[in-house]
């Protein structure tokens, strides 16, 4: 991954496709413990209705990648946000990692609780979030709840819901060519043309810092654009008739490659307009 001199003092995001390595080479896995820095990693397992095993298995994944201070938070309601037992497992912690489950979960259950401003508070003083499955699509401002995999996109069947904001105008859908998912993404992104789709493969993940992602893991991130689209169908159409969108573009990124939030633009890519200035200045 390329280095870079943060302007910001917010830590890292590790945005996970779900499926991550455990026992092979585990470069994702890797690059959390790079980040935590030897110091304490919350496994929140708030997602699963059914927690048992999940601790476990990152335990024993991260034992030899030097991350052996690991806690697990799990509540069973809202009402257990307010535990102080629940509280002091944030105290003197690096990073928190949320597993898999139903995301849904994760933001009913800690959204506007004590425990999510402990988990702002460590993403502030610059520690490192990650989410997995879930985990992953609970990070966005708007997140994908529900919607049919592995076919075209039927209006009307997608739901959507608050998330915890912690990347902005971004959409995040995980399991993504595994679960045939690119319907539903383009979906999300025609409710909401103004945030960009992201659609992580399993064993795949990026990382976020300053308004830009470096994609690690064997898997791609597709990135659904939908500013320059001239037309779609999602307001005027009947519930149950497919989607139809003109001019969407779509970037397909792999270990290796950077994505410009800002600019909506891969940074190996060189900017068209400038390029075609460059060059009316050299043939003029």
């Amino acid at each position: 991954m390329k280095n870079r001199t943060s302007t910001n003092s917010k830590g890292p995001l590790i945005i996970i496709g779900g499926g991550e390595d455990k026992v092979g080479e585990r470069t994702i896995l890797r690059e959390v413990a790079k980040h935590l820095n030897g110091g304490r990693l919350v496994i929140a397992t708030v997602a699963s209705h059914e927690p048992e095993g999940y601790f476990d298995a990152y335990q024993k994944a991260f034992a030899d990648l030097g991350v052996t201070d690991l806690v697990e938070l799990y509540v069973k309601d809202r009402a257990e946000t307010l535990d102080p037992d629940k509280l002091s497992l944030f105290e003197g912690t690096a990073g928190v990692f949320f597993s898999g489950g139903d995301q849904l979960r994760i933001s009913s259950q800690i959204g506007d609780t004590p425990i999510e401003q402990r988990v702002r508070e460590i993403h502030e003083r610059g520690g490192l979030l990650a989410g997995t499955s879930a985990g992953a699509s609970v990070m966005s401002e708007t997140m994908l709840v529900k919607g049919t995999s592995g076919e075209s996109y039927k209006i009307g069947d997608l739901h959507m819901a608050p998330g915890l904001g912690l990347v902005r105008n971004m959409i995040i859908d995980q399991h993504f060519a595994e679960r045939g998912r690119f319907g539903r993404l383009f979906g999300a992104v025609a409710h909401n043309p103004r945030e960009l789709g992201i659609g992580i493969d399993e064993d795949t993940a990026l990382v976020f810092e300053d308004e830009r992602f470096d994609v690690i893991g064997n898997g791609c991130v597709y990135v659904v654009d939908g500013a320059g689209v001239t037309h779609s169908n999602i307001a005027e159409a009947e519930p149950e008739r497919s989607l139809s969108m003109y001019d969407v573009r779509l970037h397909v990124l792999s270990s290796g490659d950077v994505f410009d939030v800002a600019r909506r633009r891969p940074t190996a890519v060189p900017d068209v307009q400038k390029s075609h200035a460059i060059e009316a200045q050299v043939t003029g």
